[in-house]
């Protein structure tokens, strides 16, 4: 830490404010951003984004959208190829066929249907909204309006701020560590619709065609189970259930891991768009199936993917050493953790992180 004189040149690295917000003195009105850093002096967001905005215009469709669309039918392939095993008359290829459909599940549902949310998933806003409905809804059934709201509108422009973005959508202080962190999540393929149903209810034509799509969207899934897999009725319900429950465990980990017990800031003194974005989010490393199930943005580019959140998948990590370099220059923290390193903060210091902290539950969405 480099000290001067005046206080508002004392300049924290991201450890050291990320401990001091852990150890609680970095919270509410007695040290705020401006205790540690002179805004004046950060960098210009314009002059890193006149370097990517260079990459973007260099880059062909392919680039932009096309291996991203790519994962997204390995995804439709996929889930029909997990039909077909579990049709076939071995326990084997059955339980590969429940996983393979959890995975490619996530990759439609989480990894499509979070850039078509964020309009990155092709060039026309319209064909973005009727894919943001298709992948979010009809496969996820959760409501695209809800997630669209508290992820789009509430949680990108104001991440970590206290009452506004702060992911305390997914604190639960009332569940103990350990059954938080791998039981509660397997109940992810109920909570989802049962969660974006509650959320509508003052809004009840969106609720309606919530229902409707989310209907037949399960209804399909079924459908194929029962005619490709040769499942029962019953048997399609309990396998469509224990099949997103696959991913479920990452899912709650992956969005806990890149903000939760990171800097958190008050709304009346928040720092500038730059400095908020790279203090209060992290990466985690690239992984083949998690790249795959959840996508660039959300795993390994987490942070580019909030200073950017048009941008597609790939792009996000073609542009990751532009952002890394530039922040890295400039003094800003670039936050890098194993995914072993964030389990074991939260399992240490869960009473501290979950329950502690703000309960602020009624925001539930795509992280």
């Amino acid at each position: 830490m480099a000290l001067d004189e005046k206080k508002h040149d004392v300049i924290l690295t991201d450890d050291e404010l990320s401990r001091k917000v852990i150890d609680g003195t970095v919270s509410g009105n007695e040290v705020t951003i401006l205790d540690y850093v002179n805004l004046k002096k950060l960098p210009e967001f314009a002059d890193l984004n006149t370097q990517v905005t260079a990459i973007v215009n260099q880059s062909s469709w392919w680039e932009l959208y096309g291996i991203d669309w790519l994962v997204t039918l390995q995804g439709v392939l996929g889930s029909f190829l997990a039909y077909w095993l579990m049709g076939l008359d071995s326990i084997l290829y059955f339980g590969l066929g429940i996983v393979l459909l959890g995975i490619c599940h996530s990759v439609l549902a989480t990894k499509a249907g979070h850039c078509a949310a964020h309009g990155a998933f092709c060039v026309s806003p319209a064909w973005n909204r009727f894919w943001t409905v298709f992948f979010v809804e009809f496969i996820g059934s959760f409501s695209a309006d809800v997630a669209v709201d508290i992820h789009i509108k509430s949680h990108h422009p104001h991440t970590n701020i206290i009452g506004m973005g702060d992911s305390s959508t997914f604190r639960m202080p009332m569940i103990p560590c350990i059954p938080y962190l791998f039981i509660t999540p397997l109940c992810v393929p109920i909570l989802t619709p049962v969660v974006g149903a509650l959320t509508l209810l003052d809004k009840p034509l969106k609720l309606i065609r919530m229902l409707i799509i989310v209907i037949l969207g399960l209804s399909t899934n079924i459908y194929f189970m029962t005619t490709i897999s040769g499942l029962s009725l019953w048997q399609a319900v309990i396998c469509t259930f224990v099949s997103r429950s696959i991913m479920g465990i990452p899912y709650i980990h992956i969005n806990i891991f890149q903000h939760i017990g990171l800097p958190m800031y008050s709304r009346d003194n928040r720092p500038k768009r730059i400095y908020l974005m790279s203090t209060a989010v992290l990466n985690l490393p690239r992984n083949i199936i998690l790249d795959r199930a959840f996508g660039h943005g959300i795993i390994n580019c987490h942070v580019e993917h909030h200073l950017f959140p048009r941008l597609s998948d790939n792009m996000c990590l073609t542009i990751k050493p532009i952002v890394s370099s530039f922040l890295k220059n400039n003094g800003l923290p670039y936050n890098e953790k194993t995914y072993l390193n964030r389990l074991k903060l939260f399992v240490n210091k869960y009473e501290e992180l979950m329950v502690n902290a703000p309960p602020i539950t009624h925001f539930v969405g795509l992280q």
